[in-house]
């Protein structure tokens, strides 16, 4: 799937195979929410990111309405990762919205703008998921925070 925003020119790309793996371990959890870091690379311009994987958390609290993701083990992988051939980095961050639309709450908001601003996250433009999810259907939702506004991408 390939994704852009016009106004500030981000684009972002995704695999189907992916998403897929996403709404599967969404399901999973249902009726609950559940999320995950997304990684990938950036093109050398910085123009695009290249959504290749998900790193799941082996701690997080959740509920219907909720969803807190736990640290424990993630930095070790994202390191791993990191020094890898190709370079994968921590480009931002999926969940699931059960039964309710894929829009950013107040807290997914607030989120969002604190990884931004974050002193030991080095991406100033990071990625947020959200799926909305019934065990019959998914709806993505996919933003950008950049330069201090949350952006919404839309396909092409």
């Amino acid at each position: 799937m390939k994704l852009r925003n016009e106004e500030i020119g981000l684009f972002l790309e995704i695999s189907d195979d992916l998403l897929r793996t996403i709404r599967e371990s969404g399901l999973l959890h249902y009726p609950k929410e559940f999320g995950g870091i997304l990684i990938g690379n950036y093109s050398t311009d910085k123009k695009i990111v290249n959504v290749i994987d998900t790193l799941l958390p082996t701690s997080y609290k959740s509920s219907k309405f909720s969803f807190e993701r736990g640290s424990e083990g993630l930095k070790e992988q994202l390191e791993t990762l990191f020094n890898g051939a190709p370079s994968l980095i921590y480009v931002g961050e999926w969940h699931t919205h059960p039964d309710a639309q894929p829009l950013p709450s107040g807290t997914d908001i607030m989120g969002l703008t604190g990884i931004a601003k974050h002193r030991d996250v080095n991406i100033t433009s990071p990625i947020l998921l959200i799926v909305g999810l019934t065990p019959a259907s998914m709806e993505l939702g996919f933003y950008v925070y950049f330069k201090d506004k949350i952006y919404r991408y839309e396909t092409y």
